[in-house]
């Protein structure tokens, strides 16, 4: 029989509060993703040894694919090893968050009038809190590599204009088009971000709405198909996520060009 329809809404539903703090749907999600996260870390530190047991050798057979495909993008195992901590917590915190909100009779429990657990990425919140993590941890990472006025100098290039002062027009017209060229960078730089949180949020969100719709109009085993294909849009999020961070890293900490010859 069919069931009450719950379409979720834009903003995350307020499901209780802590204190003066209102606890949403999706912070519940964030939280127990993150516990689970933490809870297997320590399990997997604590089952390391040198005769490497089952959890281990599927651990580090899973890290080794990642190095090998990481290593595509970045080049060098070095840059590999640096980044693998930042863009693989972000992925599986994306995947399992994702996954979380997929799960057989979550939206069922229900606090008051909206379901106690709601995926996380269809916060926009929190998609634009990751997105700024991912694009302000690959400036960090450039400022750390190349030096802070190196990078700096790929968006801001003020005394390049006025040193070109003295060479003549050409000089000063293209330090102009430099000048112009970075305030342009700058832009694309917070592009990234939207364009990161937006297409997170905007096909988790989609997915979700399907979902609740799907599930209210049709019999049990109707949805399931779209579940499967959400676990594998919630795959695919993660992992756009997580190499487009890469990627950004990758770009950043290269060397300005003219860099390697000087």
């Amino acid at each position: 029989m069919a069931g009450e329809i719950h379409i979720p809404s834009l903003a995350p539903e307020v499901v209780g509060h802590l204190g003066v703090l209102p606890i949403t749907n999706t912070m519940v999600n964030t939280w127990i993703a993150a516990g689970l996260l933490l809870v297997f870390g320590i399990i997997l530190s604590a089952a390391v040894k040198l005769r490497p047991g089952r959890l281990q050798n599927a651990s580090e057979f899973f890290l080794e694919g990642l190095f090998v495909y990481f290593d595509q993008v970045t080049g060098e195992r070095r840059k590999t090893m640096r980044f693998l901590p930042i863009v693989g917590s972000v992925f599986l915190f994306i995947l399992l968050s994702n996954w979380l909100g997929l799960l057989p009779g979550t939206n069922s429990i229900m606090a008051g009038h909206a379901p106690l657990l709601r995926p996380a990425n269809t916060d926009l919140n929190l998609t634009v809190a990751m997105a700024l993590v991912s694009v302000a941890s690959a400036h960090l990472l450039a400022f750390g590599t190349i030096g802070f006025f190196a990078h700096l100098n790929k968006f801001v290039q003020i005394g390049t204009i006025f040193k070109s002062i003295t060479k003549g027009p050409i000089a000063i017209f293209t330090a102009l088009v430099e000048f112009v060229i970075g305030l342009i960078e700058i832009i694309g730089e917070a592009a990234k971000v939207v364009s990161l949180s937006l297409r997170l949020f905007g096909n988790i969100f989609a997915g979700e709405v399907l979902i609740s719709v799907i599930s209210a109009l049709a019999a049990a085993l109707i949805p399931t198909p779209f579940i499967l294909l959400e676990l594998l849009v919630g795959l695919i999020q993660a992992g756009v996520f997580a190499m487009l961070t890469l990627v950004y890293m990758t770009v950043s900490t290269a060397a300005p060009h003219g860099a390697e010859s000087h």
